[in-house]
């Protein structure tokens, strides 16, 4: 339906005259007149009469009415939806689960006022190529893979350095411990049946097995959070690892500990991204929310792979 014509047919109802609603429109009586004529022809009814005062609506016009108004908030609707400053800042995050999606959490908090869109994608290499699309207009990723280098397009800032914690069952040896070494993490089977070769945490957790000597097993289908758990809780063997600010839940007969690990900590790299030319006035509050320094970073000796950078 031709949006123009519906326009200017509700002009006309609210102007009272055809010349009234041209000169609104700033355009001419005839124009008025075709475009109504059209979309009477396009409708199969007439809508207006005409009247020495004026024009008036016929009962099809009537009926009309309402419907041709919800079609013009419905544009009005779509333009905001993707205009700049009237739409929502959309924003990639690595899973809802993770501390990207706190630190979401924690913007929006101190800027209640900037609507959010959060959008999960699969790896850093969708994630960025979002970015410079127009997808997303962020994304929170650890995005210096080995062998690859942003785009010159594309900014990013080292925002948060999430320290890694061990999660094992009540009947596990190291379930007593308050924190272990990295060192004495060697030997055990460490379980995380999520890593995906190429991603970007596949990179990570490949360093980090490298630099210690651990043993990381990928085997077996990924179900999901919650089965990991339990196979977790009940297993003297197994254990696994995660972010320190990774919300879980579980029930509470699965007595799962969090163990720290330090000397040095290892340490997950989450960077913002964000494509230089977009115009979003949201994307500046996001970045300056987090402004210099990289809150997060645990005090002592840390560790994280070279291709993340200091």
């Amino acid at each position: 339906m031709d949006l123009d014509a519906v326009r200017t047919f509700v002009t006309v109802v609210e102007a009272g005259r055809f010349q009234d609603a041209a000169d609104e429109l700033s355009i001419t009586q005839q124009a008025v007149s075709k475009r109504v004529a059209t979309l009477e022809r396009n409708l199969g009814v007439r809508l207006f009469t005409r009247t020495t005062r004026g024009t008036r609506l016929t009962v099809d016009g009537q009926a009309f009415l309402p419907h041709a108004r919800d079609l013009l908030r419905a544009e009005e609707r779509a333009i905001a939806s993707v205009r700049p400053g009237r739409r929502a800042l959309r924003v990639d995050v690595i899973g809802r689960r993770l501390a990207p999606a706190g630190l979401l959490g924690d913007f929006h908090r101190a800027n209640p006022e900037v609507e959010l869109d959060v959008v999960t994608l699969f790896d850093a290499d969708a994630a960025i190529a979002a970015v410079r699309s127009g997808t997303v207009d962020a994304s929170f990723r650890a995005v210096t893979m080995p062998g690859r280098r942003l785009p010159g397009d594309v900014g990013a800032a080292r925002v948060f350095d999430e320290p890694l914690q061990l999660l094992t069952g009540p009947d596990h040896a190291l379930a007593g411990a308050r924190a272990v070494t990295p060192a004495e993490l060697a030997g055990h089977r460490i379980w995380m049946p999520g890593l995906v070769p190429g991603t970007e945490w596949g990179a990570f957790y490949d360093d980090l097995a490298a630099a210690f000597g651990l043993t990381i097993e990928i085997t077996g289908p990924d179900f999901g959070t919650e089965p990991l758990l339990d196979t977790v809780a009940g297993s003297r063997s197994l254990a696994t690892l995660v972010g320190e600010r990774t919300r879980l839940v579980w029930p509470a007969g699965h007595g799962l500990r969090r163990v720290a690990v330090r000397d040095p900590t290892p340490v997950y790299p989450h960077s913002l991204t964000w494509y230089r030319g977009n115009p979003h006035p949201a994307l500046a509050a996001l970045r300056d929310h987090f402004g210099p320094g990289r809150p997060g970073r645990s005090g002592g000796e840390v560790w994280t792979p070279a291709w993340a950078g200091r």
